[in-house]
């Protein structure tokens, strides 16, 4: 097995040399220098990348890193740019350390990527965001928490801060009486009070597990006769409420919440690829095909059109070999 991941590693050394010097030689005698080298290490690099696992990847990583004392990520952002530079990059990066750099990202600078922290905090598992934390703390030597609470405030501070301490109940079996409860505590810190408890929508929706919360979320149709979706709009505003509702989203149907991601990021003028690497990359192994369905069944069209309508190059061959299928 690892003899065959070196062997990987040596190929992509080799597209790596091509790409600083395949075409020198032939170049010498031409005062414009060397031909940007074309097609061949790039689709080199796209196979051997796309067609694995990420943990296959991270040997791959490992052996290339002992075979020539360097580290492919480095070599990868010397060879390449602009967007396909940083897919590659996200590719060969381990998962919680992609996460973590991506949230960094999200806070660095003078405006915080609002979007960008609620997708990844509602969709990561306790033990990814346990990873993550980890992960972040070793990259930045700053916790994770101690930058949510310093670019974040209010009551979307303290729900960022919950999920991602990890704490949400991942269980699969369901307790109808606390549904029933929960519904009744939500209904009273909000339809059924003047103002808004916050704090109980907070610990509900933040710590309870994914099919609880469907359960709840039937119970509390049953006690308010309104959809907890609607309460939500009607009872809290801003970064908070876009964060509850992500929440209520994920619990019904990540899949389709992420396809609207996706959507959007590949719709308008511009794509916004720092969403479309980040799902992609990071689903790719998950529910990437539940998305594919979920986009096609919202939009009418294939995930797989939308990127060939939006991207182009070796960009959107690397997209479409993540992405797979032609549906």
């Amino acid at each position: 097995m690892l003899k065959r991941f070196v062997r990987q590693s040596e190929e992509l050394r080799k597209g790596d040399f091509d790409i600083k010097y395949g075409d020198e030689k032939e170049n010498k005698g031409d005062k414009t220098g060397p031909e940007p080298h074309t097609g061949t290490d790039e689709k080199t690099l796209i196979s051997i990348l796309t067609e694995r696992s990420n943990a296959q990847r991270q040997l791959i990583v490992k052996e290339y890193q002992a075979a020539y004392d360097k580290e492919l990520k480095n070599d990868l952002k010397g060879d390449l740019s602009g967007h396909f530079e940083h897919l590659m990059v996200a590719l060969v990066t381990p998962p919680a350390v992609f996460d973590a750099k991506q949230l960094k990202k999200s806070m660095k600078g003078t405006g915080t990527n609002e979007d960008a922290l609620i997708e990844i905090l509602t969709t990561r598992t306790s033990r990814q965001m346990k990873e993550i934390s980890q992960a972040y703390y070793t990259v930045y030597k700053k916790s994770l928490g101690d930058d949510i609470s310093s670019e974040t405030s209010g009551d979307f501070r303290k729900a960022l801060l919950t999920l991602a301490d990890g704490r949400r109940d991942e269980s699969l079996k369901v307790d109808e009486h606390l549904a029933k409860k929960d519904a009744q505590i939500l209904y009273n810190a909000g339809e059924n009070r003047w103002g808004t408890d916050e704090d109980k929508f907070t610990e509900i929706l933040c710590l309870r597990s994914f099919p609880q919360l469907k359960l709840t979320f039937d119970e509390y149709r049953n006690i308010s006769q309104k959809d907890i979706e609607d309460s939500i709009k009607g009872e809290l505003s801003g970064h908070f409420e876009d964060l509850l509702l992500a929440i209520v989203h994920c619990a019904r149907n990540m899949p389709a919440f992420l396809a609207e991601r996706l959507h959007q990021a590949l719709k308008g003028a511009g794509t916004d690829e720092f969403t479309l690497n980040r799902i992609m990359v990071s689903r790719s192994e998950i529910d990437l095909l539940d998305i594919r369905a979920e986009f096609k069944k919202q939009y009418g069209y294939s995930l797989n059109s939308a990127i060939k309508s939006d991207t182009s190059g070796d960009y959107e061959i690397t997209l479409l070999k993540i992405c797979g299928g032609d549906d």
